[in-house]
Parts: C-alpha cells; sequence; structure tokens
C-alpha cells in the first residue's frame, strides 16, 4: 500500500503510547484505513473514509513481529482483548460482516484533517506569548519549580528502571514482559516486593522450568491467579492452575482476585501445613 497518513505528536502523552500491543493494532487500522472520501467497494462491502476491512486472522499475520531472530506472532485471543479495549475508549467501531471486521476509526476526519493542527499551532503560540507577558512567577520560582519537577521525575524514573530493566532485558516479547511485570507488581501488593536478587532468581528458574514464552507466560499467570510468591511447573492436565478452560486473554491479574494475601503453605510427608519462612520463599524463586 502507497500514500501517507498525518498522526499528532499528542500520541506520546497518550496511555496508549504505553501499551506496545495495543498501540500497534491501533497504529495499524488508522494507517490502513481509507482516506478517499468516496470510500472504496470490496466485494460488494462499501468501505467509507476511516474504515477498515481486516479479518482477526489475518491481523495475526499483519502483526508478527522479530524477537530472537524469529518471526512471532500474538494469539488471536491477544488481539481480540486489545482490540475490545480501543472499542470501550471509544478509538474504535467494529461491525461484523461476510469478510471479516469492518474496523471504524472514531474521529477519523479530525485525526487527518489539517483544521486541527492549524488551530492548535495558533492557540499554542498565543497562549507562549500570554504566558511570557503575564505570568507574575519571577525566574526564581520557576526555577525551583522545575528543579522539584525534575528531582521527583528522576526519582520516578529511577525506580521505574530499576523495576523494568532487568525483564526488558531478559524478553523482547511484549506478552512474555506483560506478564512479568504483572508478577512482579503482583508481590508488591502482596507486601512481598522483590529484590534484585530475587528478580534474577525468578527469571533464572523460569528458565529451567520452560524453554518456550508461552508455557512461560502461564507460569507466571498460574502463580497470580493461585495467590503463590514463586513459581513452580504447570501441573499436567491443569494449565494454567485454577483457570483451567478459561481462555488465555481472561487469565489478567486482578486485584484481590486469587488470595493475594493468603499465606504460601506446603504439604510435609506427614500431610500437615506448615508455612514456608522467608529464607524457604527465597530459595524456591
Amino acid at each position: 500500500m502507497k500514500g501517507a497518513f498525518q498522526t499528532s505528536r499528542e500520541i506520546f502523552e497518550n496511555p496508549i503510547w504505553q501499551d506496545i500491543i495495543k498501540f500497534r493494532i491501533f497504529f495499524f487500522i488508522v494507517g490502513n484505513a481509507v482516506f478517499a472520501e468516496e470510500g472504496v467497494t470490496i466485494q460488494g462491502i462499501h468501505v467509507k473514509r476511516g474504515q477498515f476491512l481486516r479479518s482477526y486472522r489475518n491481523l495475526i499475520n499483519d502483526l508478527e513481529y522479530l524477537d530472537n531472530r524469529s518471526l512471532k506472532k500474538y494469539s488471536i485471543s491477544v488481539i481480540s482483548k486489545k482490540i475490545d479495549q480501543l472499542v470501550n475508549e471509544e478509538r474504535l467501531k467494529i461491525e461484523s460482516t461476510e469478510l471479516g471486521t469492518l474496523f471504524t476509526v472514531v474521529n477519523y476526519a479530525e485525526y487527518q484533517g489539517f483544521d486541527r493542527y492549524k488551530n492548535t499551532t495558533e492557540n499554542g503560540a498565543r497562549t507562549e506569548r500570554e504566558h511570557f507577558e503575564n505570568s507574575p512567577r519571577t525566574e526564581r520560582e520557576r526555577s525551583e519549580n522545575n528543579n522539584n519537577k525534575d528531582n521527583k521525575d528522576k526519582k520516578v524514573k529511577k525506580e521505574k528502571i530499576k523495576d523494568n530493566t532487568a525483564f526488558e532485558d531478559y524478553t523482547s516479547n511484549p506478552v512474555l514482559l506483560e506478564s512479568l511485570n504483572s508478577f512482579y507488581e503482583y508481590r508488591k501488593k502482596s507486601k512481598k516486593p522483590m529484590t534484585d536478587a530475587a528478580i534474577k532468581l525468578l527469571l533464572n528458574k523460569l528458565n529451567d522450568l520452560a524453554s518456550d514464552d508461552e508455557t512461560k507466560i502461564d507460569i507466571l499467570n498460574q502463580s497470580i491467579l493461585n495467590g503463590w510468591q514463586g513459581i513452580f511447573p504447570i501441573k499436567d492436565g491443569d494449565k494454567g492452575g485454577r483457570n483451567f478452560g478459561v481462555p488465555k486473554h481472561e487469565r489478567d491479574f486482578k486485584p484481590g482476585y486469587g488470595g493475594s494475601d493468603r499465606k504460601i503453605t506446603s504439604l510435609d510427608k506427614t500431610s500437615n501445613i506448615r508455612e514456608f519462612s522467608d529464607e524457604e520463599l527465597a530459595r524456591l524463586i
């Protein structure tokens, strides 16, 4: 497909920028939506300006990505979940047809029209001039406020880097990365935050338990949903722990679900229930 489309720099400040899969799906649909005012007709179906006709299964191939020198694809359940979120956020509308799903980009004309950006530029220039002329704050006050904000941003950024760098170095698979971050947040909400050493042990054990990303994701979800502080092999015939039979895209962790306040226990040889010590928990992960 040839041609071009425009997008606002506001996208970098929008929450969708933080969700890799959702952003890729939305950007792909917007970029491939019909631009012509009169629309197009595809095998008897009229596709209007701002609409895109595509099946979910074709989107699987459209969105494949390179990870560790091999091409990988999102599951249809993951794509379906993200599209449902885009619909709930009123970014897209969907309609079933014989040829696939007809996606409608909400406010497409606003995205692809020049008036919006022209008005934004003019208003921005006027606001900047008024701010410069009328602002009552002194240079010293501005400097102090900026320093406070910079210090706060650096602190938040430092904590975020500390939390996520190890996971980002471990995998570029966005689904596995999301599961790792969910497990990390689950441990934090359970008042059992993971140290750098614990994260390293977690990743090493994950490699011991599974060689493919799909199984690693199931292992992490199993622990979250069962309220476990460590990770364990998937039980035969019970993939995903207590969520056997539940679609993968419905296994997302919800705070409080799965007994996040439960104690970690184990059955010893005499079938008595005992509580793990902190040292034992550290060895488990």
